[in-house]
């Protein structure tokens, strides 16, 4: 219907265009589609003011489309003299070619029906008449917005407001403008000033309210949309959506559990889903949130998000979980999270033959579905290795994006593992890394241990909090005790676009400690000094370290006492072969195992000189065996600290322990540049 009301609309045909968008609106009064095309044939027909009453109808119905107001803005141009936009438009046909106006409702006509090339023709062409014209300032600072150029159009609306001061339309492009550079409040401020200017400003409530909730006002944000949801004229349901999740954020959860749900009484969402569901848990109510969502299913069967919504209420695995999962299937057929969920189901229940028919009816719906592919090769992997070999490399095949591509072939290596092809596998393995190598950070070099020995460890002073350093090695399974740590005041910030810049960012700073070129006491201060901004105010924090290095002992032993380091370590040989299999949390570059396992070794070296001469108060975590027992781990991991915590959440398994065995000859270079500390560690020569 679009399109023929656009094609009509360029043979201006403006009544027949008219006719369809009024069908449009009549099939579907809540369709803010129908309600933008009837704005947009009313304004090429001159009737501005109906145009703008369809176009503020389109914004109820859809809030939080920004290209709605956009055109909203370009309607202001006209709205203060309907009379003269109608002139302009007869102008138009052709009595006075030299007419600014009507070059400028034309332009604008096009910008609402999507034609840019068309509305930068006619603004070429109304420049020649009057380039000076500020409305034509206004007109090439709307399509620097539509080209994405947020300054060139600040920088045209600015200089043009100089001219016409208080006009909507020009307030309105600095507010968009603003609002493409993100300067919230300078948005907000064009907003409200419109708001002011025009009598009926309803329709930039919610616009008003997404600048406040921005700026994380949303008790404001609440109140902005509050009176256009007393009224039901204006209250759809889009709106009762975004009402309702600024109403959650802001706490107010009567407010936003009445909203939302008369919002998924019109249509499944998944913004109200997820917003109901947190608000049913926090009141635990699980009679009305398995009431809600039933009646919703019963007019819309064919809701993924809906079915997901109901069987989150239910345990995996009972009975009622089941039943939920077939009346889904029934209703879904051939919807392929349905048929994933129930994948992961059977395989759960240790089903293989299940898992094995959903994953084949996946890989019929999509030929490339990895986790499908990935449970075929494993189903047939006891009977027959060697088709499952040649299926898992079929799956890795017909994956089209190197994103899924490169997991899947750091699965087909373990794979080729467990189908006891170990050559395979390590050159499967060692393929990723050469092919990646370029984008990993180089193995840093460790300081030597000092000449004059170690300062001397200085008393607690009480009350100044119980810091803990966490580290582990490639291979030691470190980020599955940070999982298992993970309801604590656990900082992962070092390993995300936010880390801190202290000095133990970076593994130059031991050698700085090392050469007297960085002070002790500083070390400690400046970390001290990040805290607070990381979220932490009273020194008792879970630091996960990307590195370590026993040359930070100078700065600790001295000014850190009160810190405890927290150590992960496995059998050393098994170690080198996860990094292989697994990479690790700490993207290092494994140019060869050779140089890995040198370099790893003189890790652990460190590691047991601080264990053995008791350097600084530690734990040595020993995670051979646990790493695949979600309970045994967190038995270990709270065992070290004295306290119990909860297991961790499933995660891909691990190889066992003494794997390494099976890569004995393979590796016998790099292993024996382990077998020393391996030793000095207690773990056994073969």
């Amino acid at each position: 219907m679009l399109e023929r009301i656009h094609e009509a609309l360029k043979r201006d045909a403006v009544d027949e265009a008219l006719a369809l968008a009024q069908d449009w609106v009549a099939q579907a009064p809540d369709d803010a589609q129908a309600q933008r095309a009837l704005s947009t044939a009313l304004a090429q027909a001159g009737d501005v003011a109906a145009a703008l009453v369809a176009l503020d109808q389109a914004i109820l119905l859809a809030p939080e489309d920004a290209g709605l107001h956009f055109e909203r803005a370009a309607l202001l141009l006209r709205s203060r003299d309907n009379d003269a936009a109608r002139d302009a438009l007869g102008q138009s046909l052709g009595l006075d070619p030299n007419h600014l106006p009507s070059y400028l409702v034309q332009a604008q006509i096009a910008l609402a029906r999507g034609d840019i090339a068309e509305a930068e023709r006619l603004s070429r062409t109304a420049a020649r008449i009057d380039p000076e014209h500020p409305r034509l300032a206004a007109l090439d600072a709307l399509l620097a917005l539509r080209g994405g150029d947020a300054d060139r159009a600040l920088a045209l609306a600015s200089a043009a407001s100089a001219k016409v001061t208080d006009d909507p339309q020009l307030l309105s492009v600095l507010g968009f403008g603003y609002l493409a550079k993100r300067h919230w409040a300078f948005a907000e401020q064009a907003f409200r000033r419109v708001s002011e200017l025009l009598p009926d400003a309803r329709a930039l409530r919610p616009l008003l309210a997404q600048l406040a909730a921005a700026q994380g006002r949303m008790d404001e944000a609440a109140d902005l949309v509050a009176p256009l949801l007393e009224d039901e004229a204006t209250a759809t349901a889009a709106l009762r959506r975004v009402g309702g999740l600024y109403a959650l954020q802001a706490g107010r959860t009567d407010q936003a559990l009445e909203q939302l749900r008369r919002a998924l009484a019109a249509g499944p969402d998944r913004a109200v889903l997820q917003g109901l569901m947190q608000l049913w848990r926090e009141r635990d109510d699980r009679d009305e949130a398995q009431a809600t969502l039933e009646a919703a299913l019963a007019t819309h069967r064919d809701a993924g998000d809906l079915w997901a919504a109901r069987l989150a209420l239910e345990t995996p695995g009972t009975a009622e979980g089941e039943q939920v999962l077939e009346r889904w299937l029934g209703a879904m057929p051939d919807f392929v999270p349905a048929l994933e969920t129930a994948m992961f189901q059977r395989d759960r229940a240790a089903d293989l033959e299940g898992a094995g028919r959903f994953a084949a009816r996946l890989l019929e719906l999509q030929p490339a579905h990895p986790a499908a592919g990935q449970f075929l090769a494993e189903s047939l992997l006891a009977g027959d290795p060697d088709a499952a070999v040649n299926r898992a490399r079929a799956a890795v095949a017909a994956q089209a994006s190197e994103e899924t591509r490169t997991p899947m072939r750091g699965w087909l290596g373990r794979l080729l593992d467990r189908a006891g092809r170990p050559a395979d596998a390590l050159a499967q393995w060692r393929s990723l890394h050469a092919e990646f190598g370029a984008n990993r950070l180089a193995l840093p070099v460790l300081a030597p241990a000092p000449d004059a020995g170690w300062p001397a460890l200085s008393t607690p002073v009480p009350g100044t909090g119980h810091p803990i350093l966490l580290w582990g090695l490639p291979g030691s399974g470190i980020e599955r005790v940070v999982d298992t740590l993970a309801a604590g005041p656990m900082l992962r910030d070092r390993f995300s676009d936010q880390a801190p810049a202290d000095p133990l960012a970076a593994p130059a700073s031991a050698h700085a400690l090392r050469d007297g070129t960085l002070a002790p006491a500083q070390l400690v201060e400046q970390w001290r000094a990040q805290l607070p901004a990381r979220g932490i105010a009273d020194g008792n924090v879970i630091d996960w370290l990307t590195w370590w290095d026993n040359a930070l002992l100078l700065a600790l032993r001295p000014h850190l006492p009160e810190g405890l380091l927290m150590v992960a370590v496995r059998d050393p040989r098994d170690m080198l072969l996860d990094w292989l299999a697994s990479g690790s949390p700490v993207p290092l570059a494994l140019d060869d195992p050779d140089t890995a396992a040198a370099w790893l070794a003189q890790g652990l070296e460190q590691l047991a000189d601080l264990h053995e001469q008791d350097l600084y108060p530690h734990l040595l975590m020993r995670l051979d065996g646990v790493l695949d027992a979600p309970a045994q781990l967190a038995a270990v991991v709270g065992q070290a600290l004295g306290v119990q915590l909860p297991p961790p959440p499933p995660a891909p398994r691990r190889m066992p322990p003494g794997r390494w065995r099976a890569y004995a000859d393979l590796l016998a270079g790099p292993f024996a540049h382990l077998a020393p500390v391996a030793a000095r560690l207690g773990y056994p020569d073969a």
